[in-house]
């Protein structure tokens, strides 16, 4: 056991890359002696479910599970949208039950166990159910599976702030991206190589994911976390939107969310780099190609991302912004101008695809990462459920603001879009340094 705590460290230390490899100012002394044996836990639990998201995501498996299992087409719509703001808006009630709990890496375990439940549901669905039935029966199980996302994601945040010392947590964040998008590189390229799947690829696929999100949670339960701050004992609701004072009251913590709203568009944007290449050139190789863009652009960004988050994470998200808007400026005025010419242009869509999931890998290690550091102790709870409630909510409007621009044309949401990063880029550079 001696020599494995100590193999441990020393690899720590060389992740670290510093010769002080442990800086705990913002952690307390015991916590401190744990961070080696904790950092890999939350790595290799954060590898696995990341992993487990390629294989049920809703942009293109649950998408194509639809169309397998014959349900009705307007259930596809739902897919994105449940699984993004089913998971943060409850946030707030969901925070202030947390918070009343000293120790809260067991919500993390149950948030993991219950969305592998959903999805074990999902691959029996998949088999045993047809048409509406199964399309239901999907969506009722993501409804399940978003809600204990949105219960691993507030108790995440706590946990990996009591546990790892504020300036490792962006390189955390930014390993387990690179590592599961290296997998994700792999997996696209050998799901690509044979015939289309079929009811029982999928379910299998299905399967597999489940099994690795309770391998995650067996994983997170032997994580050593010391007790944190507590809320009072009253009650969950009223607690609840008691915290959304924060956003009247705390003037950073409201430009946070303002900025964070404004760089929504580096997500909202990636289906439509898609829809855009369909119209031109439909076909599974081609989107196979954006599965690996995305794939690389994760494994070869986010640990850079993650180094330049523990030094400026409010410069990671100016820069990512940054790029985002440029990209979605771009090719929204190329398929503009060249509009009649995009059939011969459509392969150079996945570099810019590309180019643009590095740029939301960057906002999503720089906004993470500036959360967790902007707060402390138990505000740090409020300050994650506040925020993902608020943007759920607001991810539904613009998303609707979306879905109107794109009647439209699919360039004009991208105009749209690479406007709102510009403006996001702008508040980001107003944000103060943490």
């Amino acid at each position: 056991m001696a020599n494995q705590t100590q193999a441990v460290e020393r690899l720590y230390d060389l992740v670290a890359n510093e010769e002080d490899a442990r800086v705990c100012q913002d952690i307390s002394e015991d916590a401190c002696r744990e961070v080696p044996r904790n950092f890999f836990l939350i790595l290799g639990s954060l590898v696995l479910t990341k992993l487990g998201d390629l294989l049920i995501s809703p942009k293109t498996v649950l998408a194509w599970l639809m169309g397998t299992v014959g349900a009705p087409s307007g259930l596809v719509a739902w897919l994105v949208p449940i699984r993004e703001s089913g998971s943060m808006v409850p946030q707030l009630a969901i925070g202030a039950w947390v918070r009343r709990h000293p120790r809260r890496g067991g919500f993390w375990v149950l948030g993991s166990a219950l969305q592998g439940g959903s999805v074990a549901g999902m691959a029996l669905a998949v088999w045993l159910l047809e048409g509406a039935s199964a399309g239901y029966a999907i969506i009722a199980l993501l409804v399940l599976f978003s809600l204990s996302r949105g219960l691993c994601s507030v108790a995440l945040k706590d946990v990996q702030g009591k546990c790892v010392p504020k300036s490792r947590r962006g390189r955390l964040t930014g390993l387990a991206s690179t590592a599961a998008g290296a997998l994700t590189a792999l997996l696209s390229a050998v799901l690509f190589l044979g015939q289309d799947p079929d009811k029982l690829f999928y379910s299998a696929l299905l399967l597999a994911a489940a099994l690795i999100w309770l391998s995650a949670a067996a994983m997170f339960s032997r994580i050593e976390e010391e007790p944190g701050e507590t809320g009072g004992g009253g009650n969950t609701l009223r607690e609840a939107f008691d915290s959304l004072a924060l956003l009247r009251d705390d003037a950073p913590f409201r430009h946070f969310v303002i900025t964070r709203a404004l760089l929504l568009c580096s997500a909202l944007a990636a289906p439509f780099f898609v829809v855009m290449a369909q119209q031109s050139h439909p076909g599974g190789a081609l989107l196979g190609g954006f599965l690996l863009a995305s794939a690389l652009a994760s494994s070869l960004s986010a640990s850079v991302w993650g180094y330049m988050a523990d030094r400026s994470s409010r410069q990671v998200m100016i820069v990512g912004a940054a790029l985002a808007s440029l990209t979605c400026l771009l090719v929204g005025a190329a398929a503009l101008v060249f509009e009649t010419q995009m059939g011969a242009l459509v392969w150079l869509v996945p570099a810019a695809y590309f180019a643009l999931s590095v740029a939301h890998a960057g906002v999503r290690i720089g906004r993470k990462t500036y959360l967790l550091d902007m707060a402390g102790g138990n505000k740090r709870t409020d300050y994650v459920a506040v925020s993902n409630t608020a943007i759920g909510l607001l991810l539904l409007v613009t998303g609707g603001l979306s879905a109107l621009a794109s009647l439209i044309s699919t360039a004009a949401v991208l105009l749209m879009l690479g406007l709102m990063g510009l403006a996001g880029c702008m508040s980001a550079l107003r944000l103060r340094e943490v």
